[in-house]
């Protein structure tokens, strides 16, 4: 089993019990969809007022039911096309007011240079999802590139608990410049019959590696590394060290 596979192992297990009580009580997976992006409203509002731990918190909760909401409509034979529409609507919202209260902080802040990173890694975010689903009204697939939406959530939780939102929003921002990118580039190759091309970046460029297998976890174990090395006074003291980026940014 990898890393990643483990952790994922781990966290399911009260999952599994959570959705068993939610399919005997009969709760609506799309009730649960909905109550899983208000509780991101509110994550979002604790990240505008700067408590990155509550609101940490907060979406580990929303995250919960976001999580459960596929499973339970499974088990309980409740899928259905609206309902996947439903979910993929509302993921979107929450997406949206995360970065939200994220621009609003640097905006009070003052910080004028993470006000534009946040807002373009907003862009491309919700880019990157667009780009799968109008790809996939063209072909049958285009599952291509690593930063998908449980990656940003994940990383925004470990933005939040380790006071390491910087490097989280830089990592977000590039990975989904790529993403968006080779979703293009992949679509393009599909339409016109050309052959992908072959090679470590190219398997990097039109990244189809599951989660939790080997190269996974190396991505993973990078982005973490990345994550922790980026200072936290980048955000929080506009004096501190590494003020050289900085400076271009603002």
């Amino acid at each position: 089993m990898t890393f990643t596979g483990a952790i994922g192992a781990v966290f399911w297990l009260p999952l599994r019990a959570l959705i068993n009580l939610t399919v005997s009580l009969g709760i609506h997976p799309n009730v649960l969809t909905l109550i899983g992006v208000l509780i991101n409203v509110v994550a979002a509002w604790y990240l505008a007022t700067n408590h990155f731990i509550i609101a940490g918190l907060v979406m580990i909760l929303a995250n919960v039911f976001d999580m459960i909401d596929g499973k339970v409509a499974h088990i309980a034979g409740k899928q259905s096309l609206f309902g996947a529409f439903w979910d993929s609507t509302l993921d979107r919202f929450s997406d949206l007011a995360l970065f939200t209260g994220l621009i609003w902080l640097y905006a009070e802040l003052g910080r004028n240079g993470y006000v534009l990173i946040a807002t373009l890694a907003l862009i491309f975010s919700i880019m990157t999802s667009y780009a799968r689903a109008r790809a996939e009204s063209l072909i049958q697939k285009c599952k291509v590139g690593f930063m998908e939406r449980p990656e940003r959530i994940v990383l925004f939780m470990i933005g939040a608990f380790t006071n390491r939102m910087a490097g989280v929003l830089w990592v977000i921002l590039v990975l989904a410049i790529i993403t968006v990118s080779n979703r293009i580039h992949y679509t393009y190759l599909v339409l016109n019959n050309k052959p992908m091309p072959a090679g470590w970046f190219a398997r990097f460029f039109f990244w189809q590696d599951e989660r939790a297998t080997l190269p996974y976890d190396i991505w993973v174990i990078v982005i973490l590394a990345f994550v922790w090395l980026v200072p936290p006074d980048w955000i929080s003291d506009p004096t501190a060290t590494g003020m050289g980026l900085l400076s271009f940014l603002r």
